[in-house]
């Protein structure tokens, strides 16, 4: 098949972006040694902004956006790959600067594909997706800063989002007493369905002011959020606790100080999923399909769309309205 669908997103003007299923070619597809029958993606915060204007992610238009993909390779100009070998394809320019997950077909450099491990679907490695990949890389940041079960409780922010309920999972499937920290009150009972041991509100994560210091409450923390929020979370660290950062839905900006670190030792480590390198990537999924799998809780996080479903649904993530993981069967 050399005609397939794929969603578009393009300027009209200078200040208004078009989102449509379009149809495409194989000759349409960007530069790459990998050919990909796309099975399935998912649906992440930095794919909603790449649908609106001034989201400052899109590096040039048209773009497919979809920041990760599963599937199965059709060709490759590369003997590491061959016609049939299931793969997986996250980060790097995908949906960025190159055509990305939203579509039928992908062609994508070999070196930014990774074998499907043992023990995961193509379907559960994009209920994983992005986030999931995130969320365990944030944890093995945790374990390797030596936070263990017996620390003390690790704190989640933004726990009703993809990187929130994949942290949540895995931490209580690991062992850790996980506190959850959402904005959504009502979700509170799908939080502890996952393992959270207790659930407090955004604003106890945010108070009014915030303090050099404040009382040791977080063996490790797994924040999403940024902003305010992780100075609270730095000041409120255990002695040598770690606080593993991945976003900044709450802002840029952090009205901190050097107290937690001279004082308490406290630990703020950057998690990065985009140029994360290849063998550190290859260990995160092969810590997905195993020590860190969510085995009963992958349905219940996710939910299948398609792509006709893609225009709301990058508009419902942009304003929080998405809980857990959306993936899209393609």
């Amino acid at each position: 098949m050399n005609n397939f669908q794929a969603l578009v997103v393009n300027k009209n003007g200078e200040k208004d972006i078009l989102v449509d299923l379009k149809e495409r070619t194989k000759d349409d597809l960007p530069q790459g040694e990998v050919l990909i029958k796309v099975h399935y993606s998912s649906v992440n915060y930095k794919d909603g902004l790449a649908s609106i204007p001034n989201g400052n992610i899109v590096k040039g238009y048209p773009i497919v956006p979809g920041i990760d993909l599963a599937g199965i390779v059709e060709s490759s100009d590369d003997s590491r790959y061959a016609s049939g070998d299931e793969v997986i394809v996250t980060s790097y320019g995908l949906g960025v600067s190159h055509d990305g997950g939203f579509s039928e077909y992908a062609r994508v450099p070999s070196e930014w594909v990774v074998p499907l491990p043992d023990g995961l679907t193509l379907k559960e490695s994009m209920i994983y997706g992005t986030a999931g990949f995130t969320a365990a890389l944030s944890i093995l940041r945790l374990e390797e800063e030596g936070v263990k079960p017996d620390s003390g409780p690790v704190l989640v922010t933004g726990a009703t989002g993809g990187v929130g309920s994949m942290a949540v999972a895995m931490l209580a499937k690991l062992g850790y007493e996980v506190v959850a920290s959402t904005g959504s009150t009502e979700q509170i009972d799908y939080l502890k369905s996952l393992g959270a041991s207790e659930v407090i509100s955004r604003s106890d994560v945010n108070p009014e002011k915030i303090r050099p210091l404040d009382k040791q409450r977080w063996a490790g923390a797994v924040d999403p959020v940024g902003g305010e929020t992780l100075a609270y979370i730095l000041s409120t660290l255990k002695y040598g606790g770690t606080a593993a950062v991945s976003g900044l839905t709450g802002g840029g900006k952090v009205p901190t100080s050097v107290f937690p670190f001279i004082l308490r030792g406290a630990n703020l480590v950057g998690i990065d999923s985009v140029y994360c390198p290849m063998e550190r990537r290859r260990k995160v999924w092969d810590k997905l399909a195993s020590d860190f799998k969510i085995a009963k809780h992958l349905e219940e996080i996710a939910d299948e769309i398609t792509l006709s479903d893609l225009p709301s649904t990058l508009s419902d993530i942009l304003q929080g309205a998405v809980t857990g993981r959306k993936v899209v069967k393609i």
